[in-house]
């Protein structure tokens, strides 16, 4: 397998969300994050790890096992939506705050990635002097979309992949 070496988030994030003593990064509801997503296709395929990093959205967080947070991700690509897919675009002008370059990106609200906060999975963003998985925020109303997206498809067709805790 060529090439592309994936760090650990290990050092970069700890288990207080302290990176290099810059303030927490929570896993809030608008976070966006660098994380190694896990697309339904590769699960349902035995796959436990994701073939790439990229940006994902945190659309829900909640407290659940002792003091942790469990929170739910919704990937953003730049592949084109088939017609039908359950997709938020993303406007340019949050792509360019975040810096995710000039390719016009997609929410896909069709599926979605569960873990304990801070999971395994996030990884630096690729930006000079910066070892956060933290892109940035995310407008509130993009993720109420998300969100409305999701009840409209419904908890039966709606694709949770759980990940490592």
């Amino acid at each position: 397998m060529g090439g592309k070496v994936i760090r650990p988030a290990t050092g970069y994030l700890g288990p207080n969300g302290m990176i290099r003593g810059r303030p927490p990064v929570r896993g809030v509801p608008t976070d966006v994050l660098s994380y190694v997503y896990l697309w339904a296709h590769e699960a349902d395929a035995g796959r436990d790890e994701g073939s790439k990093e990229r940006p994902v959205v945190v659309v829900l967080s909640t407290q659940s096992v002792g003091a942790r947070t469990r929170v739910i991700v919704a990937p953003v690509t730049t592949k084109a939506p088939q017609p039908g897919d359950a997709t938020i675009e993303m406007p340019g002008a949050v792509q360019r705050q975040l810096g995710l370059g000039d390719d016009r990106c997609w929410i896909i609200a069709s599926e979605t990635n569960s873990f304990l906060w801070p999971g395994p999975d996030l990884r630096p963003v690729r930006r000079e002097g910066d070892g956060s998985p933290y892109y940035g925020k995310m407008p509130g109303n993009l993720v109420r979309q998300v969100r409305e997206l999701f009840r409209q498809i419904g908890a039966a067709k709606l694709r949770v992949t759980p990940r490592s805790e």
